[in-house]
């Protein structure tokens, strides 16, 4: 018997499966929280030099009248103030003397009229080192991709369960030490380690709902988890509107992966793992559970030791793979090349999209909402729609349609700001479809991984194939 089957008749999909979605679906929905935070607790506002001499009169840049600015401040070509230079003499600036400018010598005033406190202006990461807090969210983004491996192999060496449960500390722990940093280095190191932990909730979140979850409803079921990506990704802009200083934001933020450290004890390990780890007896415990819960009290007879025992003999046999069986084979090397480069392709337009929410001429903030909100029926719709035209199709005109619609939107004039703004929601809903087609159509290219390979007389390859693994479904991961 494989496990497939035992799942079948313990009920591949009921209230057991609900449960256990439904409470990961709360650190799917902190993901975004994290991954799109530097749209807020990194903005630059607005900024010219401080001016000592405004300072000593209790007077602000901001207050003060183009008159008074214009005998310190140089005009840059599109007629503002130069929000990086000073003259360097301005009391006795006249035609006849050098009016030569410099870079601040006092620092920088900001405008604290949308932000109180963000990263840029606590450390002054403007015109010369403005690259440093732009390099923030490639520190963040760094330590996702590092821990995608990292925790993939740790959770099949030690479970899921309890990888999670690492990830969600770590998650903590790092969001409150990024929250709390006294420097600019402390900051992006416990950023990419926060990036790391993250991503290890991301793959482990999605592998442990699938494998409790039967093969006909595993499509369903991850999609299901992605929309409380998109309810996270609205939950975002709620709290930066109301929460304006960059600290306050990153404890709110990861308050939620505290919460989430306490519904872990009603999580289940998962009992494939457990099997294919040889311990029956906390498998048939589980299993127990959920046959209980899905009211299949008469399947439990049949979840007996030597039943068990036959399905851990399987699972066990079939657990030896690495990463290089993607490429072992030419269809394989060809599959895994193209569907990399659609991944990147994938990535690259929606998370462009997710990061430019200002110059549409209305709030960040309304943008940032309306991006996680056309998401949901993007997901919804695109899961229907691929039946009719196809996985294949879908991918690319989704990828089309969004790359015209940028093009677009950049030849569009700034002050059409409702038009640029209506063009930028549709191409986020079609970056959105392009990605969960990507998410969908990745679980049917690597529905198995490669156990044996054999060649026949006429040099034709032919596969044994093996059940779902861990690193299939981390590869359905979204981020």
């Amino acid at each position: 018997m494989r496990f497939e089957e035992i799942l079948d008749d313990i009920g591949g999909f009921s209230k057991f499966q609900f449960l256990l979605l439904s409470i990961l679906c709360l650190p799917r929905a902190i993901l975004p929280l994290h991954f799109l935070l530097h749209n807020f607790i990194s903005a630059t506002p607005p900024h010219h030099c401080s001016l000592r001499i405004l300072d000593s009169r209790n007077e602000s840049v901001w207050s003060s009248g183009p008159e008074t600015l214009a005998s310190w401040l140089p005009y840059q070509d599109d007629g503002s103030f130069s929000s990086c230079r000073v003259y360097s003499n301005p009391q006795t600036r006249n035609l006849s003397q050098d009016n030569r400018t410099v870079i601040c010598p006092d620092g920088w005033t900001y405008d604290k009229s949308q932000f109180s406190s963000t990263t840029s202006s606590e450390w002054d990461l403007v015109c010369n080192d403005k690259q440093l807090n732009q390099a923030l969210v490639t520190y963040f983004f760094l330590g996702v991709m590092f821990g995608a491996i990292i925790f993939g192999q740790l959770s099949d060496k030690f479970g899921r369960k309890y990888m999670l449960l690492v990830a969600l500390i770590g998650s903590t722990l790092m969001g409150a030490i990024a929250a709390f940093s006294t420097s600019y280095i402390m900051f992006a190191v416990s950023r990419a380690l926060s990036g790391l932990s993250l991503s290890g909730l991301s793959i482990i979140g999605i592998v442990l709902g699938i494998e409790w979850t039967d093969m006909k409803h595993r499509t369903f079921a991850s999609t299901i988890m992605s929309l409380s990506w998109s309810v996270g990704n609205m939950l975002l802009a709620l709290l930066a509107y109301y929460i304006r200083d960059w600290r306050h934001l990153m404890l709110a933020v990861t308050v939620p992966c505290a919460v989430a450290i306490i519904c872990c004890g009603w999580l289940p390990e998962s009992a494939r793992w457990l099997l294919a780890n040889g311990r029956t007896e906390e498998a048939n415990k589980y299993l127990v559970q959920c046959a209980t819960m899905n009211r299949r009290n008469q399947c439990r007879t049949n979840l007996d030791t030597e039943v068990l025992r036959k399905v851990t003999l399987s699972e066990v046999a079939e657990k030896n793979h690495t990463y290089l069986d993607l490429v072992r084979t030419p269809q394989l090397r060809k599959i895994t090349l193209c569907s990399g480069l659609s991944w990147f392709a994938v990535s690259f337009l929606y998370y462009g999209i997710s990061f430019k929410i200002s110059g549409f001429g209305v709030s960040i903030y309304l943008t940032q909402f309306i991006y996680g909100a056309i998401e949901i029926p993007a997901k919804i719709l695109t899961f229907y729609i691929l039946d009719v035209i196809g996985r294949r199709n879908g991918q690319a005109w989704f990828l089309i349609t969004t790359g015209a619609l940028i093009g677009i939107n950049t030849a569009i004039p700034l002050e059409y700001s409702l038009s640029r703004t209506c063009i930028a929601v549709v191409a986020k809903g079609c970056s959105e479809a392009a990605f969960t087609t990507a998410f969908l159509y990745s679980a049917e290219l690597y529905p198995t991984v490669l156990r044996h390979i054999k060649t026949d007389g006429e040099g034709d390859e032919k596969i044994q194939l093996k059940p779902l693994s861990h690193e299939d479904n981390a590869a359905l991961q979204k981020n």
